[in-house]
């Protein structure tokens, strides 16, 4: 297995266990519900983006290199929409906020690099 591909899995499991961490404590830590929400919010995004990584692994396996730049995409998008949601909720500092749609759209073209990577196949197949 390549660096890169170990890079991914390990960054998606670290990734996963952010997620699980922050809705831990979105659920048990805290009393406000607003920042509650938020947590939860990031959290989810970020859980489910941590295993589309992992999904890109096996269409990277398959020969779609493209998902390689869709996993890269996935983390970003991930740091940068549920980093500054985690942000937001924590913290009195509001800069943060405009670093949100940023990080979406990373997700959002992750989703579309997939896509593509799936459709376009190998260039074996």
């Amino acid at each position: 297995m390549s660096a890169q591909v170990r890079g991914w899995l390990g960054l998606a499991a670290l990734s996963g266990l952010a997620a699980v961490c922050f809705g831990a404590f979105a659920t048990h830590g805290v009393s406000d519900p607003h920042t509650r929400d938020l947590l939860h919010t990031a959290s989810e995004y970020q859980f489910i983006h941590a295993l589309a990584v992992f999904a890109c692994f096996s269409l990277y396996r398959a020969g779609a290199r493209a998902a390689g730049i869709a996993a890269w995409l996935f983390l970003l998008g991930a740091v940068l929409f549920s980093g500054s949601i985690y942000g937001l909720a924590l913290a009195p500092e509001r800069w943060l906020g405009p670093v949100t749609p940023i990080g979406g759209l990373c997700l959002m073209a992750g989703w579309a690099t997939l896509a593509w990577a799936g459709f376009a196949g190998t260039k074996d197949a």
